[in-house]
Parts: C-alpha cells; structure tokens; sequence
C-alpha cells in the first residue's frame, strides 16, 4: 500500500516496527526503494526499553539508506514517534547515544545535497 506512493526511485521508505516480550525486544526493518525491498533486518536485544530498540533499528536503517547511491529522500514508517522526537531533542535523556548517531548519518546524507530530505 505505502510503497505504491514511492515517487522515484531516489527515495527509500523505511518501515520498522518495535515490541518486547519476555524482556527481549524485537526490532524488524524493512528498506524498500522503488517498489523493491532492499534489505530486512531482525534484532534482538535483552534488558532494553521499547525507545531504545526503535531508536537502534532507525539508526540502522538509516545508515543503510543514506548510503545507498543516489538517495534523496528518505521516508521513515514507525509506530514510535515519541522514539523518533528523542532523535532531535536536544536535552539531556537516556538515548543521546542513539541520537548522536543517528543525527551523524543524516549530517552526511544532508551534507551529501542540500535538497536531500528526510520524513517521519
């Protein structure tokens, strides 16, 4: 449904989702650009809370996605976007390893072009 509305093929759509089960959380990422799945990524985490699973398997997707040649546009589908808003704020909290390693990827995919975009 989503990945019909890929406009071109310069934009990557990244979807993941986050849940906890028995202290073990389970991250999946799917990267698709133009309508083809381009990686999918399972993680496992013990003892962690469901902000910082979502914030690693963002952070992986986008390193991968702003890596990819010719992106410029990248779409993130999360059902976390209180995780997401910790990538950007800029007080003192529990996931600023997260962030700064997030905000490092998307510095160079910013970096890269000045039209390149990222959405939530």
């Amino acid at each position: 449904m989503v990945l019909e509305l890929l406009p071109s093929p310069s934009t990557a759509i990244i979807a993941s989702d986050t849940s906890i089960k028995n202290n073990i959380a389970i991250s999946i990422l799917h990267t698709h650009v133009y309508n083809r799945l381009i990686t999918k990524m399972i993680h496992y985490a013990v003892h962690v809370t469901s902000t910082e699973a979502e914030l690693f398997a963002i952070r992986c997707s986008i390193n991968q996605a702003s890596n990819l040649d010719n992106m410029s546009k990248i779409i993130v589908v999360t059902d976390s976007i209180y995780a997401a808003r910790k990538i950007f704020e800029p007080s003192v909290h529990l996931y600023q390893v997260q962030s700064a390693a997030i905000l490092s990827d998307l510095h160079s995919f910013f970096k890269h072009h000045e039209n390149n975009s990222i959405k939530f």
